[in-house]
């Protein structure tokens, strides 16, 4: 692990996350073969939410997501993914601020 990732993952860590169980916020979309916007998700959601399956499919496990909007930024013009506010209560608790 190179000493960027371990920086920032004891960032995160710092953060809670309450997982709403079975209501994820955030949902990839049925796909065969995933845009180049979905596939870039893998390497620019801060937190690491979304990988490639080995059908070459990507998912996304919310569990961690920083709420960040990166996800509905990238793309917003495909429309790959189906984005929500958590519900009152549930995602991301930010330790400092």
């Amino acid at each position: 692990m190179s000493t960027l990732n371990a920086r920032i993952e004891e960032k995160l860590y710092q953060n809670r996350y309450v997982v709403d169980a079975g209501r994820p916020h955030i949902t990839v979309k049925p796909h065969d073969k995933p845009s180049e916007a979905l596939k870039s998700l893998v390497t620019t959601c801060p937190a690491g939410c979304y990988s490639m399956t080995e059908q070459g499919k990507v998912e996304i496990v919310p569990d961690g997501c920083m709420e960040c909007g990166t996800c509905r930024v990238v793309c917003a013009a495909t429309g790959d993914i189906e984005w929500n506010y958590p519900r009152g209560g549930f995602g991301v608790l930010f330790k400092f601020g």
